[in-house]
């Protein structure tokens, strides 16, 4: 909670709906989270059981007890931009916490916090995570700087990204990857289109089979991904009375996580065979690794379902270091970015109590 208006501070021993509040009322749009990055490493360096890094605006802090198995609990500390009027400071309505960040994923946040400071001789060792700019281009992610830039920061055996989850469980995710496929023609006038030919119409085809594909289900750990296949945009001609030379069809494919993003991209050019297809972005999945005895002690003292995360989420990036990790957290995830965003406070709480639960068993 704030002090004066020049100082944030956070006290670590509130509610933990209260602490979320704290948190989201200190403003923290993606590149503007200093002041709660400030206010985040002072609460945990005040902790004697921790060990605090920073790196720009990502701090990590972490017990080292010596246990057997050390787990991550990571979070951003960013949010999309506020609203006109300001969708803050937060607002009580009945059981809710409504305003900026109280789903995406401040609710998530403060249960991170509110363990640093209750949980002081956990069961197995904790990294606590809070990193910058993970709602802008991946270029900024502070989650990708310290895999790039100090990647034993985040050695572990088991991650939690406390994203939100509607308090549910969601292992792993789906990797994606976007290709421009593009049809060439011939431009002419448009009144006499027989001296060219259409680059737009053969675009037909393309959408044609876009529109007949059977995206595959894939079980991979015992979860269900969906895949997905699908047109996002369409771009062609450069005036109203000119035969189109080229046309590109942007598609998006949603992909399990037991291929990786270059089996994917075959995938992607096998069907599309003779056309030109490139490569845009493209983001490995995460298996959940739910075969692991970490994971499986995770669902065991949580004693909720697991289903499979459709989208993509950071997990992906403790994936990539061999590190198996699900997403759990308060808040639904169709309330993000919202101007009216929302969570359930007794999500908040739960999610609290079940993490708790599991770090001292």
């Amino acid at each position: 909670m704030r002090e004066d208006a020049g100082m944030a501070q956070l006290d670590l021993t509130r509610d933990v709906v209260d602490l979320t509040a704290d948190l989201c009322d200190i403003e923290s749009v993606s590149h503007g989270e200093q002041e709660l990055a400030d206010a985040v490493e002072a609460a945990l360096r005040a902790l004697p059981q921790l060990r605090v890094d920073r790196d720009g605006n990502t701090i990590v802090a972490r017990t080292d007890l010596g246990r057997a198995e050390r787990v991550v609990l990571a979070g951003h500390l960013d949010t999309v931009p506020l609203t006109d009027p300001p969708n803050l400071p937060t607002r009580r309505i009945d059981d809710l916490l409504v305003g900026r960040g109280t789903t995406d994923m401040k609710g998530g946040v403060a249960v991170q916090l509110a363990l640093a400071a209750t949980v002081a001789e956990p069961t197995r060792d904790i990294t606590f995570v809070f990193y910058d700019c993970e709602e802008i281009d991946e270029e900024f992610n502070g989650l990708r700087r310290i895999v790039a830039q100090h990647p034993e920061w985040l050695a572990a055996d088991f991650a939690v990204l406390l994203e939100p989850t509607n308090g549910g469980i969601e292992g792993g995710c789906k990797g994606t990857l976007r290709v421009d496929i593009a049809t060439k023609g011939i431009s002419a006038h448009s009144a006499r289109p027989w001296n060219g030919h259409n680059a737009i119409h053969d675009a037909g085809p393309v959408l044609d089979k876009l529109a007949a594909y059977q995206p595959e289900t894939v079980t991979v750990d015992g979860l269900d991904y969906h895949e997905a296949l699908n047109a996002v945009g369409i771009s062609g001609g450069i005036a109203g009375n000119v035969i189109p030379d080229r046309c590109v069809v942007t598609v998006n494919y949603r992909f399990a996580p037991n291929k990786t993003g270059q089996e994917a991209y075959a995938h992607v050019c096998s069907l599309f065979s003779g056309y030109d297809v490139s490569l845009g972005d493209c983001a490995d999945g995460a298996r959940p690794g739910l075969d692991t005895a970490a994971a499986q002690s995770f669902v065991t003292a949580l004693g909720l379902p697991v289903t499979a995360k459709e989208g993509w989420t950071d997990v992906a990036r403790f994936s990539a270091l061999g590190v198996p990790a699900v997403n759990f957290g308060p808040g639904d995830p169709n309330l993000a970015h919202t101007d009216d965003e929302r969570c359930p406070v007794q999500q908040i709480t739960d999610s609290y109590d079940a993490l708790r639960r599991w770090l001292t068993a």
